[in-house]
Protein backbone atom coordinates (compact mmCIF):
# COMPACT_ATOMS: atom_id res chain seq x y z
CA UNK A 1 0.00 0.00 0.00
CA UNK A 2 1.36 3.44 -0.88
CA UNK A 3 2.30 5.33 2.26
CA UNK A 4 0.63 8.44 0.85
CA UNK A 5 -2.69 6.57 0.81
CA UNK A 6 -2.47 5.23 4.36
CA UNK A 7 -5.30 6.48 6.57
CA UNK A 8 -5.96 6.12 10.28
CA UNK A 9 -8.77 3.68 9.51
CA UNK A 10 -6.27 1.48 7.61
CA UNK A 11 -4.04 1.30 10.66
CA UNK A 12 -7.04 0.54 12.88
CA UNK A 13 -8.14 -2.32 10.62
CA UNK A 14 -4.64 -3.78 10.45
CA UNK A 15 -4.20 -3.59 14.23
CA UNK A 16 -7.77 -4.75 14.89
CA UNK A 17 -8.52 -1.75 17.11
CA UNK A 18 -10.84 1.25 16.85
CA UNK A 19 -10.04 4.47 15.00
CA UNK A 20 -10.26 6.27 18.35
CA UNK A 21 -7.52 4.06 19.78
CA UNK A 22 -5.21 4.86 16.86
CA UNK A 23 -5.95 8.56 17.33
CA UNK A 24 -5.03 8.37 21.03
CA UNK A 25 -1.73 6.64 20.19
CA UNK A 26 -0.94 9.18 17.46
CA UNK A 27 -1.51 12.17 19.71
CA UNK A 28 -0.29 10.52 22.94
CA UNK A 29 -3.48 11.29 24.81
CA UNK A 30 -5.95 9.23 26.77
CA UNK A 31 -5.31 5.78 28.23
CA UNK A 32 -4.15 2.95 25.96
CA UNK A 33 -2.82 -0.40 27.16
CA UNK A 34 0.90 -0.71 26.47
CA UNK A 35 0.55 -3.89 24.39
CA UNK A 36 -2.14 -2.22 22.26
CA UNK A 37 -0.01 0.90 21.82
CA UNK A 38 2.96 -1.17 20.68
CA UNK A 39 0.75 -3.07 18.24
CA UNK A 40 -0.56 0.17 16.72
CA UNK A 41 2.97 1.58 16.42
CA UNK A 42 4.11 -1.63 14.72
CA UNK A 43 1.27 -1.42 12.19
CA UNK A 44 2.11 2.23 11.51
CA UNK A 45 5.70 1.22 10.82
CA UNK A 46 4.68 -1.66 8.54
CA UNK A 47 2.36 0.60 6.56
CA UNK A 48 5.00 3.37 6.44
CA UNK A 49 2.50 5.83 7.84
CA UNK A 50 3.58 9.47 8.08
CA UNK A 51 1.25 12.08 9.56
CA UNK A 52 0.55 15.04 7.31
CA UNK A 53 2.09 17.71 9.51
CA UNK A 54 1.58 20.49 6.97
CA UNK A 55 -2.14 19.85 6.67
CA UNK A 56 -2.43 19.54 10.44
CA UNK A 57 -0.62 22.85 10.94
CA UNK A 58 -2.68 24.69 8.34
CA UNK A 59 -5.82 23.46 10.05
CA UNK A 60 -4.81 24.75 13.47
CA UNK A 61 -4.99 28.25 14.87
CA UNK A 62 -1.57 28.07 16.54
CA UNK A 63 0.79 31.00 16.03
CA UNK A 64 4.55 31.04 16.52
CA UNK A 65 6.51 34.12 17.48
CA UNK A 66 10.12 33.83 16.33
CA UNK A 67 12.99 36.24 16.98
CA UNK A 68 16.18 36.96 15.05
CA UNK A 69 19.21 38.64 16.65
CA UNK A 70 21.93 39.72 14.24
CA UNK A 71 24.16 42.71 13.46
CA UNK A 72 22.40 45.58 11.74
CA UNK A 73 22.56 45.27 7.96
CA UNK A 74 22.45 49.07 7.73
CA UNK A 75 25.83 49.34 9.49
CA UNK A 76 27.71 46.50 7.77
CA UNK A 77 26.78 45.35 4.23
CA UNK A 78 27.70 41.72 4.92
CA UNK A 79 24.64 41.33 7.14
CA UNK A 80 22.24 42.31 4.37
CA UNK A 81 22.37 38.76 2.99
CA UNK A 82 21.44 36.83 6.18
CA UNK A 83 18.78 39.45 6.90
CA UNK A 84 17.27 38.74 3.46
CA UNK A 85 17.46 34.99 4.07
CA UNK A 86 15.71 35.23 7.43
CA UNK A 87 12.95 37.41 6.02
CA UNK A 88 12.49 35.14 2.99
CA UNK A 89 11.97 32.16 5.31
CA UNK A 90 9.57 34.19 7.48
CA UNK A 91 7.43 35.07 4.46
CA UNK A 92 7.24 31.43 3.42
CA UNK A 93 6.32 30.33 6.94
CA UNK A 94 3.70 33.02 7.48
CA UNK A 95 0.96 30.65 6.26
CA UNK A 96 1.78 28.37 9.21
CA UNK A 97 1.21 31.11 11.77
CA UNK A 98 4.79 32.37 12.01
CA UNK A 99 5.53 35.98 12.90
CA UNK A 100 9.06 37.35 13.06
CA UNK A 101 10.67 40.16 14.98
CA UNK A 102 14.26 41.15 14.23
CA UNK A 103 16.56 42.58 16.93
CA UNK A 104 19.49 44.26 15.11
CA UNK A 105 22.56 45.27 17.09
CA UNK A 106 25.59 47.42 16.42
CA UNK A 107 28.44 44.92 16.10
CA UNK A 108 30.95 47.54 17.27
CA UNK A 109 29.15 48.03 20.61
CA UNK A 110 28.78 45.26 23.14
CA UNK A 111 26.14 47.25 25.04
CA UNK A 112 23.99 47.29 21.89
CA UNK A 113 24.27 43.50 21.72
CA UNK A 114 23.26 43.09 25.38
CA UNK A 115 20.33 45.46 24.93
CA UNK A 116 18.91 43.63 21.91
CA UNK A 117 19.46 40.22 23.52
CA UNK A 118 17.56 41.39 26.59
CA UNK A 119 14.68 42.71 24.47
CA UNK A 120 14.49 39.42 22.58
CA UNK A 121 14.51 37.45 25.84
CA UNK A 122 11.83 39.61 27.47
CA UNK A 123 9.56 39.05 24.45
CA UNK A 124 9.47 35.32 25.34
CA UNK A 125 9.44 34.09 21.73
CA UNK A 126 8.86 30.48 20.74
CA UNK A 127 12.32 30.30 19.18
CA UNK A 128 15.35 32.46 18.42
CA UNK A 129 17.89 32.48 15.59
CA UNK A 130 21.07 34.35 16.46
CA UNK A 131 24.51 35.33 15.18
CA UNK A 132 26.39 35.51 18.53
CA UNK A 133 29.44 37.61 17.64
CA UNK A 134 30.09 38.49 21.30
CA UNK A 135 31.05 35.18 22.86
CA UNK A 136 31.25 36.06 26.57
CA UNK A 137 28.13 38.20 26.57
CA UNK A 138 26.12 35.50 24.78
CA UNK A 139 26.59 32.74 27.34
CA UNK A 140 24.30 34.09 30.13
CA UNK A 141 21.46 34.53 27.64
CA UNK A 142 21.89 31.01 26.33
CA UNK A 143 21.57 29.74 29.90
CA UNK A 144 18.36 31.73 30.36
CA UNK A 145 16.89 30.41 27.12
CA UNK A 146 17.84 26.88 28.08
CA UNK A 147 16.10 27.29 31.44
CA UNK A 148 13.02 28.81 29.76
CA UNK A 149 13.00 25.99 27.18
CA UNK A 150 13.30 28.42 24.28
CA UNK A 151 14.97 26.64 21.34
CA UNK A 152 17.66 28.69 19.62
CA UNK A 153 19.68 28.26 16.45
CA UNK A 154 23.13 29.73 15.88
CA UNK A 155 24.38 30.96 12.54
CA UNK A 156 27.69 32.48 11.41
CA UNK A 157 29.40 31.62 14.73
CA UNK A 158 29.50 28.12 16.25
CA UNK A 159 30.09 27.91 20.00
CA UNK A 160 30.95 24.36 21.01
CA UNK A 161 30.29 24.41 24.76
CA UNK A 162 26.58 25.20 24.56
CA UNK A 163 23.60 23.17 23.43
CA UNK A 164 21.65 24.99 20.71
CA UNK A 165 18.97 23.30 18.66
CA UNK A 166 21.29 23.62 15.66
CA UNK A 167 24.13 25.55 14.07
CA UNK A 168 23.88 26.65 10.45
CA UNK A 169 26.92 28.10 8.70
CA UNK A 170 30.47 27.58 7.61
CA UNK A 171 33.07 25.40 9.28
CA UNK A 172 35.29 28.27 10.38
CA UNK A 173 38.32 26.08 11.06
CA UNK A 174 38.17 24.44 7.63
CA UNK A 175 37.70 27.80 5.93
CA UNK A 176 40.91 29.04 7.54
CA UNK A 177 42.71 25.86 6.47
CA UNK A 178 41.40 26.37 2.94
CA UNK A 179 42.57 29.99 2.91
CA UNK A 180 46.08 28.87 3.81
CA UNK A 181 46.11 26.45 0.90
CA UNK A 182 44.82 29.07 -1.54
CA UNK A 183 47.60 31.46 -0.49
CA UNK A 184 50.47 28.98 -0.47
CA UNK A 185 49.59 26.59 -3.30
CA UNK A 186 52.24 26.75 -6.03
CA UNK A 187 54.42 29.24 -4.16
CA UNK A 188 58.10 28.30 -4.01
CA UNK A 189 59.77 31.40 -2.58
CA UNK A 190 60.27 32.08 1.15
CA UNK A 191 58.34 34.89 2.76
CA UNK A 192 55.62 35.86 5.21
CA UNK A 193 51.97 34.81 5.18
CA UNK A 194 49.68 37.08 7.15
CA UNK A 195 46.24 36.58 8.63
CA UNK A 196 44.71 40.02 9.06
CA UNK A 197 41.98 40.72 11.60
CA UNK A 198 40.34 44.08 10.94
CA UNK A 199 38.53 45.76 13.85
CA UNK A 200 37.93 42.46 15.66
CA UNK A 201 37.89 41.65 19.37
CA UNK A 202 39.80 38.42 18.79
CA UNK A 203 39.52 37.03 22.32
CA UNK A 204 35.73 37.42 22.18
CA UNK A 205 35.20 36.22 18.58
CA UNK A 206 35.14 32.43 18.45
CA UNK A 207 34.68 32.15 14.69
CA UNK A 208 37.70 34.36 14.03
CA UNK A 209 40.01 32.40 16.34
CA UNK A 210 38.84 29.16 14.68
CA UNK A 211 39.73 30.57 11.26
CA UNK A 212 43.20 31.56 12.47
CA UNK A 213 43.78 28.12 13.97
CA UNK A 214 42.84 26.45 10.69
CA UNK A 215 45.12 28.83 8.77
CA UNK A 216 48.08 28.11 11.03
CA UNK A 217 47.43 24.37 11.01
CA UNK A 218 47.57 24.31 7.22
CA UNK A 219 51.16 25.55 7.27
CA UNK A 220 52.05 23.37 10.27
CA UNK A 221 51.11 20.18 8.42
CA UNK A 222 53.24 20.95 5.36
CA UNK A 223 56.49 19.00 4.97
CA UNK A 224 59.61 20.81 6.14
CA UNK A 225 60.85 21.13 2.57
CA UNK A 226 57.90 23.42 1.79
CA UNK A 227 58.08 25.59 4.91
CA UNK A 228 61.75 26.58 4.88
CA UNK A 229 61.93 30.34 5.13
CA UNK A 230 58.18 30.72 5.67
CA UNK A 231 56.78 32.82 8.53
CA UNK A 232 53.11 32.86 9.53
CA UNK A 233 51.92 35.94 11.42
CA UNK A 234 48.64 37.41 12.57
CA UNK A 235 48.06 41.15 12.58
CA UNK A 236 45.32 43.12 14.31
CA UNK A 237 44.30 46.20 12.36
CA UNK A 238 41.93 48.99 13.44
CA UNK A 239 38.97 50.21 11.39
CA UNK A 240 40.10 51.14 7.86
CA UNK A 241 38.98 54.74 8.43
CA UNK A 242 41.49 55.20 11.27
CA UNK A 243 44.91 56.68 10.33
CA UNK A 244 46.71 53.85 12.11
CA UNK A 245 45.31 51.35 9.60
CA UNK A 246 47.34 52.67 6.66
CA UNK A 247 50.47 53.18 8.74
CA UNK A 248 50.46 49.68 10.19
CA UNK A 249 49.74 47.98 6.88
CA UNK A 250 52.28 49.89 4.78
CA UNK A 251 54.89 49.27 7.45
CA UNK A 252 54.34 45.52 7.24
CA UNK A 253 54.52 45.54 3.46
CA UNK A 254 57.82 47.47 3.55
CA UNK A 255 59.65 44.98 5.80
CA UNK A 256 62.68 43.12 4.49
CA UNK A 257 61.07 39.67 4.37
CA UNK A 258 58.57 39.85 1.51
CA UNK A 259 54.89 39.23 2.15
CA UNK A 260 53.66 36.42 -0.12
CA UNK A 261 50.03 36.33 0.91
CA UNK A 262 47.39 37.93 3.14
CA UNK A 263 44.27 36.22 4.44
CA UNK A 264 41.59 38.59 5.76
CA UNK A 265 39.53 36.78 8.39
CA UNK A 266 36.30 38.70 7.69
CA UNK A 267 34.52 40.24 4.70
CA UNK A 268 36.82 43.31 4.67
CA UNK A 269 39.42 42.18 2.12
CA UNK A 270 38.43 45.25 0.10
CA UNK A 271 40.03 47.46 2.77
CA UNK A 272 43.47 45.93 2.17
CA UNK A 273 43.22 45.55 -1.61
CA UNK A 274 44.15 49.16 -2.56
CA UNK A 275 47.43 48.88 -0.67
CA UNK A 276 48.44 45.81 -2.69
CA UNK A 277 47.92 47.33 -6.14
CA UNK A 278 51.58 48.50 -6.44
CA UNK A 279 52.74 44.93 -5.81
CA UNK A 280 50.90 43.52 -8.86
CA UNK A 281 50.76 39.72 -8.57
CA UNK A 282 53.53 39.42 -5.96
CA UNK A 283 51.13 39.25 -3.01
CA UNK A 284 48.08 37.01 -3.01
CA UNK A 285 44.97 38.21 -1.21
CA UNK A 286 42.19 35.92 0.01
CA UNK A 287 39.07 37.01 1.87
CA UNK A 288 35.40 36.27 2.37
CA UNK A 289 32.09 37.10 0.80
CA UNK A 290 30.62 38.68 -2.28
CA UNK A 291 30.32 42.27 -1.16
CA UNK A 292 30.25 44.86 -3.91
CA UNK A 293 33.68 46.23 -2.95
CA UNK A 294 35.21 42.74 -2.83
CA UNK A 295 33.75 41.89 -6.23
CA UNK A 296 35.35 45.03 -7.69
CA UNK A 297 38.84 44.05 -6.54
CA UNK A 298 38.31 40.40 -7.51
CA UNK A 299 37.47 41.44 -11.07
CA UNK A 300 40.44 43.79 -11.07
CA UNK A 301 42.75 40.98 -9.96
CA UNK A 302 43.94 42.46 -6.65
CA UNK A 303 41.87 39.94 -4.68
CA UNK A 304 42.76 36.45 -5.90
CA UNK A 305 40.02 34.41 -4.22
CA UNK A 306 36.92 34.95 -2.12
CA UNK A 307 35.49 32.21 0.08
CA UNK A 308 31.71 32.43 -0.08
CA UNK A 309 30.13 31.65 3.30
CA UNK A 310 26.58 31.56 1.87
CA UNK A 311 25.28 34.17 4.35
CA UNK A 312 21.79 34.34 2.83
CA UNK A 313 21.38 30.58 3.22
CA UNK A 314 22.63 30.78 6.81
CA UNK A 315 19.75 33.05 7.76
CA UNK A 316 17.22 31.15 5.67
CA UNK A 317 18.03 27.67 6.96
CA UNK A 318 18.51 28.99 10.49
CA UNK A 319 14.90 30.14 10.72
CA UNK A 320 13.67 26.98 9.02
CA UNK A 321 15.46 24.85 11.64
CA UNK A 322 13.20 26.42 14.27
CA UNK A 323 10.12 25.81 12.12
CA UNK A 324 11.11 22.20 11.51
CA UNK A 325 11.08 21.51 15.23
CA UNK A 326 8.24 23.74 16.39
CA UNK A 327 5.80 23.33 13.50
CA UNK A 328 6.65 20.28 11.44
CA UNK A 329 7.92 18.16 14.36
CA UNK A 330 10.99 17.08 12.42
CA UNK A 331 14.29 16.00 13.90
CA UNK A 332 16.74 18.86 13.44
CA UNK A 333 20.43 18.01 12.87
CA UNK A 334 22.69 19.71 15.43
CA UNK A 335 25.08 20.87 12.68
CA UNK A 336 24.32 22.06 9.17
CA UNK A 337 27.57 23.07 7.53
CA UNK A 338 27.18 24.99 4.29
CA UNK A 339 29.65 24.63 1.39
CA UNK A 340 32.79 26.74 1.26
CA UNK A 341 32.65 28.00 -2.32
CA UNK A 342 35.91 29.26 -3.83
CA UNK A 343 35.21 32.27 -6.01
CA UNK A 344 37.67 33.54 -8.62
CA UNK A 345 36.98 36.15 -11.27
CA UNK A 346 36.60 33.33 -13.81
CA UNK A 347 33.55 31.80 -12.06
CA UNK A 348 32.21 34.93 -10.36
CA UNK A 349 29.32 35.36 -12.80
CA UNK A 350 27.78 32.08 -11.62
CA UNK A 351 27.39 33.50 -8.11
CA UNK A 352 26.43 37.12 -8.67
CA UNK A 353 22.70 37.73 -8.99
CA UNK A 354 21.71 39.77 -12.01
Amino acid sequence: MSKNAVRIKDIAAKANVSVGTVDRVLHNRGRVAEDVRQKVLLMMQELEYEPNMIARTLGSNRTYQLAAVQPSHTLDPYWQAPWEGINKAARELQQYGVTLRVYPYDMSRVDSFREQMELATQAQPDGIVIAPLFYRESLPFFERWQHAKIPYVLFNTYITEINPLSYVGQDSYQSGFLAGKLLQFGQTQPGTYLIAHIAEDIANSVHVTQKEQGFRDYFAQLPASQTAGITVRSIDLPYPTEPAFAGRLTGLLAQNQPVRGIFVSTSRAYAIAPYLQPYAAAIRLVGYDLLEENIHYLQEGTIDFLINQNPKEQGYYGLYALADQLIFKKEVPPLKYLPLDIIAKENLHYYVEK
